[in-house]
């Protein structure tokens, strides 16, 4: 999906802190570009690379970054993990395959819970994430104090590298995020009052009086709360019901007018 709006870049620049990401021998350049897109997509910006196969700088990777540039330009570029991981006080390693470790296991969503919370306290927090066809060693997850492994589907839980990073990236940003779950745009225009509503009822029904359409008068009442309660399930804004009582005026003016000139056809027939 397209949205980048680089009127918003200085806007970005004052988001709070979040955790390194520290790629471990990755070995594709497209790979890494695509990882420090993801990571700018929800403004994580300390990228950090170990000992790169294909060496550094790589130009795939500023060819699959997309615009992502400045954190592969800012890359901070180890020999070991050890270095990498100095200067954090909380790591988390992502992993599908269990270890023979004594190490506590979260899911991603209880993974970044606790990062946040470390890093609220004052802390430096990091993601290791290993090479693309091996993952991590067991020496590295010696490096991290948890291990976070996400719930995929059991015969099939291979992740490229930057899809890994975009999960834990999507995580992060989703428990401090204040996105309303539902919203609706409403333009130059504001929902609907029940006066203006009581005036729609109003308008539609004597002009369905007129037809005939609410008959017999027993079933009126019951008919009336139906075609009301459509509406109501509508959410119509003020501008919606000025527009809906102009189609009802448009139709009623038409059909007069047409009985009026079939009226003429027959009197002149006579």
């Amino acid at each position: 999906m397209a949205g980048t709006d680089k009127r918003k870049a200085d806007a970005a620049k004052n988001l709070p802190k979040g955790p390194a990401m520290v790629l471990v021998v990755p070995q594709l350049g497209d790979n890494i570009g695509a990882a420090a897109r993801a990571m700018l997509n929800f403004a994580l910006t300390d990228l950090r690379l170990v000992a790169p196969r294909d060496g550094w700088p790589n130009p795939r990777a500023w060819k699959a970054a997309s615009g992502a540039d400045s954190l592969l330009d800012n890359a901070k570029v180890v020999a070991t993990t050890e270095e990498a991981v100095g200067d954090l006080d909380f790591v988390l390693a992502t992993t599908a395959r269990p270890r023979d470790m004594v190490k506590p296991v979260y899911t991603p969503e209880e993974a970044v819970k606790r990062m946040r919370a470390h890093l609220k306290a004052g802390g430096n927090p990091g993601f290791l994430f290993g090479p693309e066809r091996t993952g991590l060693t067991n020496d590295d997850l010696a490096l991290a104090d948890a291990v976070v492994t996400v719930p995929l589907n059991p015969a099939f839980s291979s992740l490229n590298l930057a899809q890994a990073v975009l999960l834990m990236a999507y995580e992060w940003n989703r428990a401090g995020d204040e996105t309303p779950d539902e919203e609706l745009p409403m333009a130059d225009t504001r929902p609907a009052n029940k006066d203006e509503l009581l005036g729609l009822f109003t308008h539609l029904e004597e002009e369905l009086d007129d037809t005939g359409f609410l008959r017999p008068e027993e079933k009126r009442p019951a008919m009336i709360r139906n075609i009301r309660n459509l509406f109501q399930r509508a959410a119509m804004t003020e501008q919606e019901v000025r527009t809906f009582r102009g189609i009802i005026s448009a139709l009623t003016k038409h059909a007069y007018r047409r009985a009026r000139e079939e009226l003429g056809a027959r009197k002149s027939g006579d």
